[in-house]
């Protein structure tokens, strides 16, 4: 396991408003290279625009956040291009541009960005359709189509088009029955185990956490509480923590991950 001088994303001091409600004040994070970072919280503690902020498309109203060694707000636009087309992102409902096929909506940031022709760039989107889990059939359909966990594996190979370092993913299995929840976090271990690059996952998903995540981090009251392994966040005693790790669900995905390791084998 990597360790803190393996950071690729630093998040200090950061803070975000709207108007006069405060949303972040004050956070620290640190993501390192080639892990599983999970982030939780309750709703309306501002995880998605924590997301949004370190990807590039809010501003924070204070703070630092500082990808691959580079102050993101401070670049040039060109620079501040160059490294974001480092990210792979995917969005809650997946964002697919309904007028296009799988193909074409995986093919368009190869051609827009690594600028590749159309052939070439929808013969490597019809390789990400395939690592995403998707058949060869797919290629010509559209989103309206598509099942949930199509879609969210659609949206998936599109993240990964340009060969990302950072993967950021915000609610990946919301909308998903257990099934396919399920097999989207095999998916997403397995990919990052290939791939090796670095995950930033916004979740409520309990399930998603125990088989996917190596840290998490707890956003309440505006700021980080904790952010460590399971066993550490899971041991933290605070009001939210308690309820969500510590109720039904939490206790039932804790007992589901203790039977898929086994007594003898580390858990993550």
């Amino acid at each position: 396991m990597s360790d803190a001088r393996d950071a690729i994303i630093e998040v200090r001091g950061l803070s975000n408003r709207f108007g006069e409600h405060v949303v972040h004040e004050d956070i620290d994070l640190d993501i390192r290279r080639g892990e599983i970072f999970g982030v939780v919280g309750g709703s309306g503690t501002g995880k998605s625009v924590l997301l949004r902020s370190i990807v590039g498309l809010k501003r924070p109203d204070g703070g630092s956040i500082r990808v691959f060694g580079e102050e993101l707000q401070r670049l040039p636009p060109a620079q501040r291009a160059r490294l974001e087309r480092r990210f792979g992102v995917l969005f809650q409902r997946g964002a697919l541009f309904t007028s296009l096929n799988l193909q074409e909506n995986v093919a368009l940031p190869l051609i827009e960005h690594a600028g590749l022709s159309r052939p070439d760039a929808e013969r490597i989107a019809r390789v990400k359709l395939a690592l995403a889990g998707l058949p060869p059939s797919s290629a010509g359909l559209r989103p309206d189509a598509l099942s949930g966990g199509m879609i969210k594996r659609a949206a998936l190979a599109r993240a990964l088009a340009l060969d990302p370092e950072v993967l950021f993913l915000d609610e990946p299995t919301a909308g998903l029955d257990p099934i396919g929840a399920a097999a989207f976090d095999r998916l997403l271990v397995t990919l990052r185990d290939a791939l090796g690059f670095s995950v930033f996952m916004v979740t409520h998903d309990l399930d998603t956490l125990y088989s996917s995540c190596d840290r998490v981090a707890v956003i309440a009251d505006r700021r980080v509480l904790v952010a460590d392994t399971l066993e550490v966040v899971a041991a933290t005693d605070t009001p939210w923590v308690r309820d969500y790790f510590h109720g039904p669900r939490g206790r039932a995905a804790a007992g589901a991950a203790r039977s898929r390791t086994g007594p003898d084998r580390e858990e993550r």
